[in-house]
């Protein structure tokens, strides 16, 4: 009896202690698995960026069939881009809002356009620009007397204040108060503090400008504006059909620059250009917008684009970047025999729409 007693204790024992090792075994699993669901539920699949395009003004209204191909991208911003006109290097008059211009180019159209893409969940950057008569560059717009330099401060002025105003009717998420400006900010720069104050006490979203790609530096402003805007025209490769690999590595020393600027100012890059051209030695001087340059390489087009999206899309200090450009006629722009910026209906397309959709 005392024998099958302790025999009985003893199974009973060990009995014990295999269903309590088998309890703890089990919930270190369910633990381990619930903490690898928890750690992959808090890992973002994929960081959501401005994924925007240039939408190009035109001579009509926007309707839907405009917008869809917009959408087939994935893009989530749109820059809308209303015109004033200089007549030369010298001249302080800037015309705008006239009969005489397209009407996208004018505050109806880009209300009309705004309005449209709103209506598709697209958000837009309304982004006023100045045209020099015959394609100079605007950089190099500069006054040679004070007397021209006051008229046009009060010019410009007029001028974006007016589309100040239309960004906060509109309710735009994002506004540009100039595009390449760099010898009226060097030369002005109170001016253009003084009107960032006045655009404020209008509008009340986020701020920035679309400095060059070798101005952004010298801005003096950026403490006042939310991004850092940069025409992204690096030169990254000098071949005449660039690999990815080649132009990767030609954008190692600008992303090293961007990252160290955003650092010392607080703010994050957005590109509020960039894109580059079907042609030969596409990542040399990729600003090049002359209309000599015509031989046809759409291979240096997917490449320095692609290089572009792996070197930049991912960092934290980058915000996104608007392409250049976007025509609102789809189906009659570019093509595989267009040397120009336009991606639409070129092999690039894909490589944009899949890339956007990843980081929507």
């Amino acid at each position: 009896m005392f024998f099958k007693t302790s025999f009985m204790k003893v199974v009973a024992f060990y009995l014990f202690g295999f269903l309590l090792l088998c309890s703890l075994w089990s919930c270190g699993e369910r633990s381990a698995s619930a903490s690898t669901v928890s750690n992959e539920a808090s890992l973002p699949l994929s960081k959501t960026k401005i994924n925007g395009v240039s939408f190009v003004a035109s001579r009509t209204v926007v309707s839907q069939k405009h917008i869809n191909p917009v959408l087939s991208v994935h893009a989530n911003y749109a820059a809308v881009m209303p015109f004033g006109f200089i007549r030369d290097l010298t001249n302080p008059e800037i015309n705008f809002n006239s009969s005489r211009q397209w009407y996208g180019e004018t505050r109806a159209g880009a209300g009309q356009y705004i309005d449209s893409l709103h209506k598709n969940g697209i958000k837009i950057m309304l982004k006023p620009q100045v045209w020099i008569w015959d394609g100079k560059f605007t950089g190099y717009l500069k006054m040679t007397s004070e007397e021209d330099w006051l008229k046009l401060e009060q010019s410009y002025r007029n001028f974006i204040i007016e589309y100040a105003e239309l960004a906060a009717e509109k309710e735009v998420e994002l506004f540009c108060i100039g595009t390449e400006l760099e010898q009226f900010i060097v030369h002005r720069p109170a001016f253009w503090k003084a009107v960032i104050k006045e655009i404020r006490a209008i509008y009340t979203g986020k701020l920035t400008y679309a400095a060059n790609w070798d101005e952004y530096k010298r801005v003096p402003f950026w403490e006042s504006l939310d991004y850092i805007g940069v025409d992204a025209y690096f030169p990254v490769a000098l071949s005449k059909t660039p690999t990815i690999d080649e132009a990767s590595k030609g954008w190692k020393r600008w992303c090293e620059d961007l990252e160290a600027f955003s650092e010392v100012k607080q703010k994050q890059i957005l590109f509020t250009e960039y894109g580059y051209r079907s042609v030969d030695f596409a990542g040399k001087e990729p600003w090049r917008s002359d209309r000599e340059m015509n031989s046809v390489n759409l291979e240096a087009q997917n490449s320095t684009m692609q290089a572009l999206f792996d070197s930049v899309w991912e960092k934290e200090w980058f915000a996104g970047g608007f392409l250049w450009k976007w025509f609102i006629n789809h189906e009659e722009v570019g093509g595989t025999n267009n040397s120009q910026f336009t991606p639409q209906n070129k092999p690039v397309e894909q490589i944009i729409r899949k890339h956007y959709k990843n980081f929507n």
